[in-house]
């Protein structure tokens, strides 16, 4: 099912869509199984896009079946606002069951609504802005010290924005979620800015395995790195 809002303010998401989202996921049974979910947002449409997927495990394959929730606003809220917004919706799905999420905002991650999806095994972000505290819990925060996506252990990174070169960043947050001897696999795709071979070394000591996708067109599609 796809529902589609245009000219919708946050309050008619929070007071109309978000109660209708709650109770279609409680009504559907096969909702109550491991389910994906994904997140956009668009600064052109003043848009948030929101889905979650039920993925049948039989052994026929027979795809998966979702819903997703397309809201168009009236106003463009300041970004505060729409990150408010994201963790608003997150309350209104099944959360403790979204094993895979994806993100692709025009604003950064908020930590609120990954730490309330503490059974990730799987996260994806599109256009990842690798700056101070990458993934991690503000230290003067109510996650301070936690780790917060404790179960994940795929982590796939699309299109990252490197802000000044400084690979530091993710071999922090690596450092991070790897303690306690948690194994992560790491994957990055579109472009990748040029990483040296001391930070190679240093990511793969600290990861599983990492690889890079080439874009189309390149020589050779994928690539241990």
């Amino acid at each position: 099912m796809d529902l589609i809002g245009f000219d919708a303010t946050v309050e008619d998401v929070l007071q109309t869509l978000g109660p209708y989202m709650r109770d279609y996921f409680r009504r559907d049974p096969r909702f109550q199984d491991t389910l994906e979910a994904s997140a956009s947002s668009s600064p052109g449409s003043a848009a948030i896009f929101f889905t979650v997927v039920y993925r049948e495990t039989t052994e026929l394959e027979l795809g998966p079946l979702g819903t997703s929730f397309n809201v168009r606003l009236a106003d463009r809220p300041p970004p505060d606002v729409l990150e408010q917004l994201l963790v608003d919706l997150v309350n209104f799905i099944p959360r403790e069951r979204v094993m895979c999420f994806r993100a692709d905002l025009d604003t950064r991650l908020p930590e609120e609504p990954l730490s309330m999806m503490p059974n990730i095994k799987t996260l994806e972000v599109v256009g990842a802005e690798l700056s101070q505290g990458f993934l991690q819990p503000n230290p003067d925060g109510p996650h301070a010290n936690t780790k917060l996506l404790p179960s994940l252990s795929r982590l796939c990174l699309e299109d990252v924005i490197l802000n000044g070169n400084d690979w530091s960043h993710l071999t922090t947050y690596l450092a991070h979620q790897t303690s306690d001897g948690q194994a992560i696999l790491l994957e990055m795709a579109g472009e990748l800015p040029y990483i040296g071979p001391e930070v190679v070394d240093e990511i793969e000591r600290l990861v599983e395995g990492f690889v890079h996708y080439q874009p189309e067109g390149d020589s050779g599609a994928e690539e241990d790195v």
